[in-house]
């Protein structure tokens, strides 16, 4: 979901395109691997007016550390797996200090600009569950780009940065 709507802010903020380069979404386990988002995601996606999503689940893989900026956790006990895992690609790349390849940042998704909140889990909750999520993903979505980006906390409301709000 949080990809879906990352992609939906892009795409309707061209301007956030250069900022926002790549983007993807992997699990901390492998469980789901190769299958396709819940019905229910898909459902308050399509109603929240995001309909061109598709997805195919995977694992985090260590070349994510090394491909992407920000890895950003829904959780505490994701954001443990995702450290866990990041350790180990520290360990394993010893030379990356002389080679001056970063590593990507892992961090709490609600994390920033004062925020420190979990992403809820939608799916013990019925539709209510994945509606509130969204409520959450657009609300640290939109900081997480304010911070990044240094734009004023409601830029999404200002209007597109070149053309229309969200």
């Amino acid at each position: 979901m949080a990809e879906a709507y990352f992609d939906f802010l892009r795409q309707t903020n061209p301007s956030l395109k250069a900022k926002i380069s790549r983007l993807d979404s992997a699990g901390t386990s492998g469980i789901h691997s190769g299958g396709a988002p819940d019905s229910r995601t898909m459902s308050t996606l399509h109603s929240n007016g995001i309909v061109s999503y598709k997805h195919t689940a995977r694992q985090v893989a260590t070349s994510d550390f090394f491909d992407f900026d920000y890895i950003l956790a829904m959780d505490r006990s994701n954001l443990k797996a995702l450290q866990r895992i990041q350790k180990n690609v520290i360990k394993q790349n010893a030379t990356l200090e002389r080679s001056g390849r970063k590593i990507g940042e892992v961090r709490l998704f609600g994390e920033g600009r004062g925020g420190d909140e979990e992403v809820s889990d939608p799916y013990y909750d019925g539709e209510e569950g994945f509606e509130e999520c969204l409520t959450q993903v657009k609300r640290f979505a939109r900081g997480f780009v304010a911070e990044v980006c240094g734009l004023p906390n409601d830029w999404w409301a200002q209007g597109d940065l070149e053309r229309g709000g969200i």
